[in-house]
């Protein structure tokens, strides 16, 4: 199992810095994971990311950001427990999905938003 820390190469780590860069980007919808090292479910959240950002690689973007490391962007997208998902679309949030979720369930909530891109 592998924790948020040590991501996989498919998902892209943000910070303060490269945030608005990254999800701004106009070509694909960005999916990102707000979590924390004390978060229990966290870890296998992470991995569930990492085979969807593999399998729906040219679809969509997965990035995460520790709100423990990156308080600001979780104060400036109102996170308030982990795991969070926001979906941003042309760098606007179209989606909030809180709490871990299996495969399929990431799927079927994700599935209206991919279809668009």
């Amino acid at each position: 199992m592998h924790t948020p820390t040590t991501a996989h190469p498919s998902v892209r780590v943000l910070d303060e810095a490269s945030f608005d860069e990254v999800v701004a980007a106009p070509d694909l919808p960005v999916l990102v994971d707000f979590w924390a090292t004390w978060c229990g479910p966290c870890a296998p959240m992470a991995d569930v990311l990492e085979a969807f950002a593999a399998a729906e690689a040219g679809r969509v973007v997965v990035a995460s950001v520790d709100i423990d490391a990156h308080p600001g962007l979780a104060r400036r997208f109102e996170v308030m427990s982990a795991p969070t998902l926001l979906l941003f679309v042309d760098g606007r949030p179209e989606g909030r999905w809180v709490g871990a979720r299996g495969p399929g369930r990431l799927r079927e909530d994700l599935a209206p938003h991919l279809a668009r891109g």
